[in-house]
């Protein structure tokens, strides 16, 4: 079930949008119009497929190894554009 609150009340009560958001979406609207949606943890994780993004690679603890394949840089000559 979609729950739709303003923003006022999200900021009033973050605690009452994020138990609804256990039954399901809660649609945040600024000005009548829907700017954000809240959704637990574990429905955003089914929603992208458990998809790992930067930002989590970056909160690894420190000391953790990352292998960071770069493209080898180009060693193509430079062309000044004609104008």
């Amino acid at each position: 079930m979609t729950t739709t609150i303003s923003s006022r009340e999200f900021n009033r009560d973050v605690s009452a949008a994020k138990r609804a958001a256990e039954d399901g979406p809660v649609v945040i609207t600024d000005h009548g119009r829907r700017s954000h949606v809240l959704l637990t943890a574990e429905e955003f994780d089914r929603l992208t497929g458990g998809t790992e993004f930067v930002g989590d690679r970056l909160r690894m603890p420190r000391g953790e190894a990352i292998d960071l394949e770069l493209p080898d840089r180009t060693t193509a000559e430079l062309r000044v554009p004609e104008l």
